[in-house]
């Protein structure tokens, strides 16, 4: 049985850099990806589902949800690992109904909980700006990001909290002292 937790939060939130952290220190246990890598992924195995993904990016439109859910499906399955940490996901109230559903009918696969990293608008625009990294790193890019994530994020909140699986996490502290608070979180809920 696969031990799924899944970690979100807003732009600069530092949610992968923390996933990818725990699964360093625990690189016996726990495995981290986040959606983006297992696309690519797929795309670089060159399988059919790769093929099919690719040319949705190639023609620079949006991968269907299916295929997303079955990339995450089959990513967890082939995990060497059985704790599985995915960064942002779900980012809709789509993805989240097609994760549960596909979660309903997998019976290797146990959603233990979901992290929310918080940390206020201020900060994460501050964060997101002061690394800008490249063009998509702008004002205006940061705006509708934090738009997109913050327009769902009440009901995503709301469905994991009704099933107990909502955990939140204070982002605004140092990065030292959120790894430890969401690595204790993920070994206590999963029992290691």
């Amino acid at each position: 049985m696969k031990k799924l937790f899944l970690i979100i939060g807003a732009p600069g939130s530092g949610k992968t850099t923390d996933a990818e952290l725990i699964a360093e220190r625990n690189q016996d246990k726990i495995v981290h990806y986040s959606t983006g890598d297992l696309l690519r992924a797929e795309v670089a195995s060159g399988s059919e589902l790769g093929q099919k993904i690719k040319s949705y990016i190639d023609n620079g439109n949006l991968v269907p949800l299916d295929i997303v859910i079955n990339t995450i499906k089959n990513a967890i399955e082939k995990a060497d690992k059985d704790i599985v940490l995915i960064d942002g996901f779900p980012r809709s109230v789509e993805q989240m109904k097609a994760l549960d559903e596909m979660l309903k009918t997998t019976k290797d696969i146990d959603l233990v909980a979901v992290i929310e990293v918080e940390v206020s608008e201020d900060v994460a625009r501050d964060r997101v700006l002061g690394r800008a990294r490249g063009a998509d790193d702008n004002i205006e890019v940061f705006n509708n990001r934090m738009k997109v994530f913050l327009e769902p994020l009440k009901d995503i909140e709301d469905f994991y909290e009704k099933q107990g699986k909502l955990i939140k996490i204070n982002g605004e502290r140092t990065i030292e002292e959120i790894v430890d608070e969401m690595e204790k979180v993920i070994k206590e809920k999963a029992g290691i």
